[in-house]
């Protein structure tokens, strides 16, 4: 049996016919940049989130970058990051012109441990960005008291989140701002890059609208130096189909999450851990064991495909060696890139391929 990690395929095929329908509006429009399609979605997605606002973007490192940068955050300002994330979360503060400050991870939940956040705080500190990494909400609620006690800004990382509650708030709303990606991969993904940010805060709305214009809100009318980030009318359209869908699918991630964790329970993997208050939506289902890359190699051998997220922590890759960071630096984030593995998971896998998934891994 092949278990794939992920079958992109299948939600086009059960979607076709409202996809189809979605891409002949768009393309019989005659309009494809900044239309009807983008405002629409806009709106579905802030009422999805629970906030005022959502601006479309080229994709979610734009959302973080365009955000930053709306709050003024440049050079000489720093801004505290997990030391265990995608590397996207480290560039959007290094394309302001800042310093990222990283900050280790709880090693149960993979986020970023907010009791570690204070001591990383000084006067040039602008503002946090906290991951909700694989899907689980970090927790917010202490990231924000730290962040009121020190007048900082705090922006989630909600790329692989949607729909995902802290305390039974969505994310999306519970910081100053969010930046969503919607790569294909995303529990909510376009058919190409896009991305978001959503906010309560009406002037950071505007900027960022601006910003990703060009710097312009009245053509050719350009207010600051602005960029060229702007989600499409095709993707809109398309997401604005996908987002009816979004949480019939994150329920069934859910199921196959909840199926993992019963039937592993009693082997030597190290499994998810989930705090009380917190809703995940299981964008990965990733796992631990010492044993990571010769166990990865047994179930490619019996059709099972697994990744890994991630196998370089964003301090040893070359793209920051300029900071000089070493090994052991941020042990908590280097053990985990030698451990972690994740699993097959996505709405459209059948229950055969996740038992079958499970068989093979009780077996190891």
């Amino acid at each position: 049996m092949n278990v794939p990690f992920l079958d992109l395929k299948a939600p086009y095929l059960e979607l076709k016919t409202e996809l189809d329908k979605a891409y002949q509006r768009v393309m019989t429009s005659g309009w494809y940049i900044m239309g009807n399609e983008l405002e629409a979605f806009e709106q579905e997605f802030a009422d999805y989130c629970g906030v005022k606002n959502c601006i479309g973007v080229g994709n979610g490192l734009d959302a973080l970058h365009l955000a930053l940068k709306a709050w003024g955050i440049g050079a000489g300002d720093e801004v505290i990051v997990p030391a265990n994330t995608y590397i996207a979360t480290w560039l959007a503060v290094t394309y302001t012109g800042a310093r990222p400050v990283p900050v280790e991870p709880n090693e149960h939940t993979y986020n970023i441990d907010p009791h570690k956040i204070e001591a990383a705080i000084n006067k040039n500190t602008k503002a946090i960005i906290a991951v909700h990494l694989y899907g689980q909400a970090a927790d917010m609620q202490t990231i924000n008291m730290i962040a009121k006690k020190y007048g900082l800004k705090v922006l989630e990382d909600a790329a692989q989140a949607h729909g995902a509650r802290c305390h039974g708030k969505q994310v999306g709303g519970l910081g100053d701002a969010a930046g969503f990606s919607f790569y294909p991969g995303k529990n909510l993904g376009a058919l190409g890059d896009g991305g978001a940010v959503t906010t309560n805060d009406d002037d950071l709305a505007d900027k960022v609208r601006i910003l990703r214009n060009y710097g312009s809100k009245v053509k050719y009318q350009n207010e600051e130096i602005g960029f060229n980030s702007r989600l499409d009318e095709l993707q809109a359209a398309l997401l604005r189909v996908k987002l009816r869908h979004i949480n019939e699918w994150n329920g069934r991630r859910v199921q196959i999450a909840k199926k993992y964790l019963a039937e592993l329970a009693n082997t030597e993997l190290i499994l998810p851990t989930v705090p009380d208050w917190a809703e995940p939506v299981w964008h990965l289902f990733v796992i631990r064991s010492k044993q990571r890359d010769y166990l990865q190699r047994e179930l490619a051998d019996k059709g099972i495909n697994t990744l890994i997220h991630y196998p370089i922590p964003p301090h040893l890759s070359g793209a920051y060696k300029e900071y000089n960071w070493q090994v052991g630096d941020f042990p908590i984030s280097e053990v985990l890139a030698h451990e972690v593995l994740s699993l097959p998971m996505g709405p459209h896998l059948t229950n055969e391929q996740v038992m079958y998934a499970i068989e093979k891994l009780k077996c190891f």
